[in-house]
């Protein structure tokens, strides 16, 4: 049975793990949306992005209005294995673009009034479990309300999903399609200092012995006879180098890893017509079909009791999780495709059909990216040792492939 309700920003009384709700008193049909949070949004993240590019304060406004759901009143729903109480309250002191003390439902801080929301809580150990049921029955009502006329916010984004507002992603790993990207400050969080062991006699410290100090005073703790005792495993912090203690504007490593990590998720990724239309039906598979079977799955493991206890919940949960990774991957290749078009210039080349030959057996090979190899079926990647080794050469060239059974000899045959 749920707790409460208190306003938002209001104490719970809870210290325990469970779930919570966020809601208005009374359903809207607008989103009441402050445009000078927004703006003060805007400015404190250079990075954000509408679909990739840099917003207006109006643009970004009306993307948020897209997803109001007009019929709702729960705005937003969360879980924590933590404290309940300390969760509500850290997001409701939470600032716009800020990582910390928590991200999540940021986009609560840009409505007109939330302080007089209401916050629901129920205290259970089995957070994701009971987290899921509730995204799973507001999405199920929330559909069949949009259906009526009225129902949704023209120009609500393709593919968008009907949770609650301030929610963007589900714990099984499913994003609201909002196409607003670089909102929070990343990560910059330092790590633990890493650490190493070495091995130094008793009484050291830092390596130096009492004697080799001056001090004169005579050392204890040897064994009969004047032999010292055995080492001892002792963890010592590394020391920052002299380069880092003498550049210490110099941005921190988990700051350099994340950029780096940006960069390379923003690559283009060549592929053939072939490979992208592979790529689409793959998607659709997983979408349209797998999706909503695992989903109805789900739901049908839900009703035969604890979901705590429930192996075949928990195995139709485990499933979603990774198929919503394997969409996620997807999606994300799609998005920075280019299609390599197919150039006949008589040289084996990304797109090219080739016949060699090796040791009196003939081979055919398509030449895809990286990301649609799959040698057997025949496509190999131009990373690959055959692969790179076949790019540029034309019928007739001899080539040599080093691989870890030894080399290889192929005879290009033909090249289309």
């Amino acid at each position: 049975m749920p707790d409460g309700p208190v306003l938002w920003g209001r104490p719970l009384t809870s210290r325990a793990s469970g779930v919570y709700v966020v809601e208005l008193a009374e359903p809207t049909p607008r989103a009441p949306i402050e445009m000078d949070r927004i703006g003060r949004w805007i400015e404190r993240r250079p990075e954000l992005k509408v679909d990739g590019a840099r917003p207006t304060g109006r643009i970004l406004l009306a993307r948020l209005a897209s997803l109001w759901l007009p019929a709702e009143t729960i705005l937003y729903v969360g879980a924590t294995t933590g404290s309940v109480g300390g969760r509500v309250l850290a997001m409701a002191h939470h600032v716009l673009g800020d990582r910390r003390p928590h991200p999540d439902g940021q986009w609560l801080h840009t409505l007109v009034g939330i302080d007089r929301a209401r916050v629901w809580w129920a205290e259970t150990d089995a957070t994701d479990e009971y987290l899921d049921a509730i995204f799973e029955a507001f999405g199920e009502g929330a559909a069949e309300r949009a259906s009526a006329p009225g129902g949704v916010i023209e120009g609500r984004p393709a593919g968008a999903s009907f949770m609650p507002w301030a929610n963007t992603r589900r714990q099984t790993g499913e994003r609201q399609a909002h196409g607003i990207t670089g909102a929070i400050a990343p990560d910059d969080r330092e790590p633990a200092p890493p650490t190493h062991v070495v091995e130094v006699p008793s009484g050291d410290a830092d390596g130096a012995r009492l004697e080799e100090r001056g001090t004169g005073t005579a050392r204890r703790g040897l064994r009969p006879g004047g032999a010292p005792p055995p080492p001892r495993r002792v963890p010592v912090r590394e020391r920052p180098s002299a380069a880092r203690r003498a550049t210490p504007s110099t941005p921190s490593t988990p700051a350099r890893r994340d950029a780096a990590a940006r960069a390379a998720r923003i690559e283009a990724v060549p592929m053939t017509a072939d490979a992208l239309g592979r790529l689409e039906a793959e998607l659709h598979e997983l979408t349209q079909v797998r999706r909503p079977g695992v989903v109805a799955r789900i739901k049908a493991a839900r009703e035969h009791g604890d979901l705590k206890e429930n192996a075949e919940y928990q195995a139709a949960r485990e499933e979603q999780s990774f198929l919503e990774g394997r969409v996620r991957l997807l999606e994300e290749r799609k998005r920075h495709a280019v299609v390599v078009e197919d150039v006949v210039t008589g040289r084996v080349a990304l797109g090219s059909v080739v016949v060699v030959e090796s040791d009196g057996e003939t081979f055919t090979y398509s030449i895809v990216g990286t990301t649609d190899a799959d040698p057997s079926a025949g496509r190999i990647s131009t990373a690959s040792p055959v692969g790179a080794a076949l790019v540029g050469a034309v019928a007739g060239s001899e080539v040599e492939v080093r691989t870890p059974r030894g080399a290889a000899r192929y005879r290009v045959v033909e090249v289309r």
